[in-house]
């Protein structure tokens, strides 16, 4: 197993407000934001189709990344098995709460084993993780619900197989979207986002001045003046 050790002083957490007014908005809403900000392509940022939020119903959760990647195929070749290797938990502690663990299933068919069960889940709310997201697969769902855990996955299986840890740390990619170790992740029933660490202190009213004008077209379209004239001039204002 590989590791990418990093320094704690690497990673810098919002304030207490920022991180609030945060994830207080849905995933779509931050997505808005950062696109008004020009700073990536419209296509880039965020997890494309294929990962399935577990459980939709749940608020938006919003944390640190920390990354895994991991094979389930086969047997390690050398080193040990999941059950056996915790060394990569002080990478973890390393990282700002709340954590989300972001897992990258290296086979070529990702989702033959799932390394995240209901046990896993577990220890990992105690390390104060609030999700984990792979494009492979996890399972106990139902074990889980209760947990106020949130759950991305690829697909979901019934066995472990041979899950089994290849690296620690550094970039991965998971639904086309790649996240680094104290990347901050913001995901809900529509998905991932990642937020660029210098546009996260404006978000928030980015997105409140964005949803403001949509509600005043939405409005516009139930009034007795409505014309296609009138919301095509407030359409050039957006």
């Amino acid at each position: 197993m590989h590791s990418s050790m990093t320094s704690p002083s690497r990673y810098a957490a919002l304030s207490k407000e920022e991180f609030q007014d945060l994830k207080l908005l849905d995933s779509c809403a931050v997505a808005n934001a950062i696109e008004r900000f020009r700073m990536q392509l419209r296509n880039e940022g965020y997890a494309e189709g294929g990962l399935v939020c577990r459980y939709p119903y749940m608020l938006p959760v919003l944390g640190y990344a920390m990354t895994l990647r991991v094979r389930s195929s086969a047997p390690p070749s050398k080193g040990r098995t999941f059950f056996e290797n915790t060394e990569w938990w002080n990478e973890l502690l390393a990282i700002p709460a709340p954590r989300i663990l972001v897992i990258q299933d290296m086979d070529r068919y990702p989702g033959a084993g799932a390394l995240i069960g209901d046990m896993h889940v577990c220890i990992l709310k105690t390390l104060d993780c609030v999700a984990v997201a792979t494009n492979g697969a996890v399972r106990d769902v139902s074990r889980i619900e209760g947990f106020d855990f949130q759950m991305f996955s690829g697909s979901l299986t019934v066995s472990h197989a041979y899950s089994h840890i290849v690296h620690v740390g550094g970039p991965v990619q998971i639904g086309g979207l790649e996240i680094s170790p104290g990347d901050l992740v913001h995901g809900d029933c529509h998905g991932l986002v990642r937020i660029p660490r210098e546009l996260a202190s404006r978000i928030p009213a980015t997105a409140s001045a964005l949803r403001k004008k949509e509600e005043e077209i939405m409005s516009y379209c139930h009034s007795s003046g409505f014309s296609v004239d009138g919301l095509r001039d407030l359409l050039a204002e957006q």
